[in-house]
């Protein structure tokens, strides 16, 4: 073998220890800052509207109820191991990126659609769509409008912001005048469409739905029209440069689709756990180390279906007590667009 053949060889396995090396370096666990602050204060901050039905709104005994608030409870199963270790902070929609980019709070879901501008402008990242929803129209019967072209020149009820462009965007689209009235809370609009301070409320369908179905025998005197607008697709936030965190909190998602999926939930969780099937074995912790190669316990993801339940049993207890159909928001396997990424 010549000098040159041998040098090359030589070359070639500094190149490859190298490699592996930095490989063994890349996949080993990395800290979060992030993590590390909310287990020493014992708490974890997270963002909500705290005034939308089936989302974020307390019930009579004060306690914070809905879709998005159970994800902020199954944030901090994951990461403290106890569900009820949060702190609700209140948002208005034009605080909710501010506080994560200040870190006043630690993870927002409030309602929030992932687009592209606000990641690539707002040094946040978004963790996952956990609620497919998009745009439509809510109507007092005694109007006699049939579809949302019927409105013109009518007075509108709607969010400042994002509410304001997307309804400039499906009124234009129909040629519809309209006269905006805007708010800056939910709770602010409801209130205005109730007392007729507007023809029609333009807002989140589920949102729409789920203040429908708060009517009781009311709702009866209000419909949804058929048209809807864009994909809003609302997904968890957290601060752009905390890796691991973004991990921790998008896996916590994860996990409640993959259980739903697998028929894990928090009435079987603690029998599961003898389960032979390797996927259940992997997510519920008994044969794998998911949780510590994100810097948490073994028992993360059973924690939070133990104490939060899988994604279908907090929909059902949110938006199915409002009669609201999953939809998209069913499992892929099911119709729906909703599929676990794999837990291995």
């Amino acid at each position: 073998m010549s000098k040159s053949h041998l040098c090359r060889l030589a070359m070639a396995g500094v190149l490859f220890t190298a490699a592996t090396g930095a490989f063994a370096q890349a996949s080993s666990p990395v800290s979060s800052a992030t993590l590390t602050a909310i287990k020493s204060r014992g708490v974890l901050n997270c963002g909500v509207i705290g005034s939308a039905p089936n989302f974020s709104l307390p019930d009579s005994t004060g306690v914070m109820r809905g879709l998005d608030a159970d994800l902020c409870r199954a944030t901090a199963a994951a990461a403290l191991g106890d569900a009820n270790k949060v702190k609700f902070i209140n948002l208005t929609p034009a605080q909710r990126l501010v506080a994560v980019q200040s870190g006043e709070v630690d993870v927002s879901y409030s309602q929030i659609t992932w687009t592209l501008a606000r990641e690539s402008k707002s040094g946040v990242q978004f963790t996952g769509t956990y609620f497919f929803d998009t745009y439509g129209v809510l109507v007092p019967k005694a109007l006699k409008v049939t579809n949302a072209k019927k409105l013109d020149g009518g007075s509108i009820c709607m969010i400042t912001g994002p509410g304001e462009t997307n309804a400039s965007e499906f009124f234009g689209n129909i040629k519809v005048r309209y006269k905006p009235v805007a708010f800056s809370e939910g709770e602010q609009l409801r209130k205005a469409f109730l007392a007729k301070r507007c023809d029609a409320a333009f807002h989140s369908l589920a949102a729409l739905a789920a203040f429908k179905g708060t009517l009781g025998a009311q709702s009866n005197d209000y419909e949804l029209l058929p048209e809807t607008h864009a994909l809003e697709p609302l997904a968890g936030v957290v601060r752009k440069g905390d890796d691991r965190w973004f991990d921790i909190v998008r896996y916590t998602l994860n996990a409640m689709i993959n259980a739903e999926e697998l028929g894990v939930n928090s009435k079987n969780v603690k029998s599961m756990a003898s389960s032979t099937n390797s996927d259940v074995k992997r997510l519920l912790g008994t044969d794998s180390d998911l949780g510590p190669s994100m810097g948490l316990d073994k028992a993360w993801a059973a924690n939070i279906i133990a104490q939060v339940g899988n994604y279908g049993e907090v929909f059902d207890r949110t938006f199915g007590t409002v009669g609201m159909p999953r939809a998209q928001n069913r499992l892929a396997a099911k119709g729906g667009l909703l599929y676990a990424v794999p837990m291995r």
